[in-house]
């Protein structure tokens, strides 16, 4: 917590026992050493009990500065004694506040004060801006400002910061580990985030698994294979739009926390991330062990690890394409849109659609099938399946065809390449577009006091071109072939003849 709280109003629009309980939080906060300033609006006269100093000010001049409990003793000085039972507060704001002259005037013309002209109350005889005047002199000649001003040179006479910035903010361990902390809560209470669609995630999987039930080593099965690790990299990683909902309500809060200087935008991207990381893991988890042991693609725990890996990473690039997308896009309507136009151009060339090679070279090829994870991912999934394998062939006799031949020459992927290469080219995407999504967010925090100035700017031009006469709206003078209408009790000639 920092060491000097500014507050405005923080009892606005809160009942008594309520604006009472917030201010004793703020006293037990200044107990503890820390300096809390407050704008308060009408306080009751418990809530005045708990000041410590007071401040009042009217019309940008100094009418007290000093003690709370000694301002009712100052006001009686000066002439203007607070009467028995009423709130010092109010009565304050009578003296100094000009609104209540209309209040004074008000009560003087009632029948009580109309019995009794002359009343000894200064209120009643002196406007606010009179007493106003008498006060401000009388605080200037008072010991009340001799104290203020002695204290004020006495500040400014330390060296050095009086208060250390260094420990007004936590440190940036500590702010990770809160941060992960209340994102992984907020995503284990919200059905939204990740619970449905791992659900979702688990029926996906089971159809999958039931469709492509062991599929086995005939000719068929090589088509089946490929459609079936085309489907669980790309189709599924594709679920992952469903949390762009959830982003946009987490960008929400962090502008508003990151404008109070709460933390930095790396901390937020690593402990989001984290906190994440857990859900994700169940999801590649759920997915890769319904699909790998029911589907029988290997028996081999290393090709089980792969395709777990590889869905993991499939999972988390999309989860942060869309996080970029919901920093740059105004509303969720155009980041649904513009998140589906983007994996749509990924899913075409991923190179299921249309082989890698075969890909037009000028711009499909280079480089949006390298910057595409699901070339990478997919083309580790092929090598996974297939390579080490055999499969029967088209016609009964002839040689088997091996898992080389068929990522190679059917699925069109450079088998020279291990399928580690190609999982570690997706966990780089997936670095880049955190770094991404890192630069937009600091580049929106500095650019956007610039286009507030251009927009105030702007706005101010528009203003002074309404003054020039040549800009403003010119009035209309009508034709005499199409003079107003009027009543026909109006016409002077009618009534004429009727008489």
């Amino acid at each position: 917590m920092p060491r000097v709280l500014f507050l405005d109003e923080p009892t606005s629009r809160l009942d008594s026992a309520s604006a009472f309980f917030v201010i004793q939080t703020l006293r037990n906060i200044a107990c503890e050493g820390r300096t809390v300033i407050s704008s308060i609006h009408q306080p009751s006269s418990e809530v005045f009990a708990l000041l410590d100093d007071l401040f009042l000010l009217s019309g940008g001049e100094t009418v007290y500065f000093g003690e709370a409990k000694m301002a009712v003793e100052f006001f009686a000085e000066a002439g203007f004694p607070c009467p028995k039972r009423r709130n010092p507060s109010d009565h304050f704001l009578r003296c100094i506040n000009s609104n209540f002259d209309t209040v004074t005037t008000t009560l003087k013309g009632s029948q009580r004060l109309r019995e009794d002209p002359t009343s000894s109350d200064p209120l009643m005889n002196m406007s606010a801006a009179q007493i106003k005047t008498m006060l401000v002199e009388r605080y200037k000649r008072s010991k009340y400002a001799k104290r203020a001003k002695a204290r004020i040179q006495e500040l400014s006479n330390i060296k050095g910061d009086v208060v250390a910035g260094s420990q007004s903010e936590a440190r940036w361990l500590k702010q990770l580990s809160t941060l992960t902390k209340r994102s992984f809560l907020n995503m284990s209470r919200d059905v939204g985030y990740y619970w449905a669609r791992i659900v979702v995630y688990i029926v996906l999987s089971i159809c999958v698994a039931t469709v492509f039930f062991d599929v086995g080593y005939s000719y068929a099965s090589i088509l089946a294979r490929v459609a079936c690790s085309t489907f669980i990299i790309t189709f599924m990683s594709f679920m992952s739009i469903g949390g762009f909902p959830s982003f946009i309500e987490e960008m929400k809060v962090f502008y508003k926390e990151r404008l109070n200087g709460y933390y930095g935008v790396a901390v937020y991207i690593l402990s989001n991330f984290f906190s994440s990381f857990p859900f994700l893991v169940a999801t590649a988890l759920i997915s890769g062990t319904t699909t790998f042991f029911m589907v029988k693609f290997r028996t081999e725990f290393s090709h089980y690890a792969f395709l777990c890996v590889n869905i993991f990473f499939s999972i988390a690039v999309v989860e942060s394409l869309m996080m970029v997308v919901a920093s740059l896009v105004p509303n969720y309507l155009m980041g649904i849109v513009t998140g589906t136009g983007i994996m749509g151009i990924l899913l075409m060339t991923c190179g299921f659609f249309r082989l890698l090679p075969d890909l037009p070279k000028p711009f499909w090829r280079y480089p949006v099938s390298y910057i595409n994870f699901g070339a990478w991912a997919l083309q580790g999934a092929y090598k996974n399946d297939f390579l080490g394998l055999e499969f029967d062939p088209l016609l009964p006799g002839e040689r088997k065809i091996s898992g080389e031949y068929i990522v190679s020459r059917i699925c069109g992927v450079t088998v020279s390449r291990s399928k580690w290469w190609d999982l570690s080219a997706v966990a780089l995407i997936l670095v880049c577009h955190r770094l991404l999504y890192f630069i937009i967010l600091k580049f929106k925090e500095k650019a956007s006091p610039l286009f507030k100035d251009f927009y105030a700017m702007m706005t101010s031009h528009s203003q002074h071109l309404e003054k020039v006469p040549s800009f403003r709206e010119i009035t209309s003078f009508g034709s005499k072939r199409h003079q107003p209408h009027h009543s026909l009790s109006t016409q002077e000639d009618l009534d004429s003849a009727r008489q």
